[in-house]
This record gives structure tokens, C-alpha cells and sequence, in this order.
């Protein structure tokens, strides 16, 4: 009787230990992380070198070198 009620006791506590131990969720935050701030770096790229904001930037720079002081 009593080792029965130690292998249920064992059982639980691994359970629990399995259930509650998060070992490897850092890595897996890390991956998510990594692949995320990789896509934002190639989206800030898109737009960055995109017409719109190259023409942009051309033009103030335009204005402020043609600026009479």
C-alpha cells in the first residue's frame, strides 16, 4: 500500500514539475523576438528607400541648402 502511494505521489510530482516547468520558453521568446525585429528591419528598409521618402528628404535638404541667411 505504501509504495502504491508513493508511485502516485511520484507520478503527481513529475506531472506538476512537467506541467509548470518552462524550460526552453526563453529560447522560443528569443526566436519570436529575433524573427519580428527582422521583419520591421525589412518593412523600415521598404520604406525607407522607397521614392516617396528619398524624394522627400531631397527636397528639405534642397530648401535648407538654398536658404538665404
Amino acid at each position: 500500500m505504501r509504495t502504491v502511494r508513493r508511485s502516485v505521489w511520484a507520478i503527481r510530482a513529475r506531472l506538476l514539475t512537467a506541467a509548470t516547468a518552462d524550460d526552453g520558453m526563453s529560447t522560443a521568446e528569443y526566436a519570436i523576438g529575433t524573427i519580428a525585429a527582422a521583419a520591421f528591419g525589412a518593412v523600415l528598409y521598404s520604406v525607407v528607400t522607397g521614392d516617396s521618402i528619398v524624394s522627400g528628404l531631397t527636397e528639405i535638404i534642397d530648401k535648407a541648402l538654398d536658404t538665404a541667411v
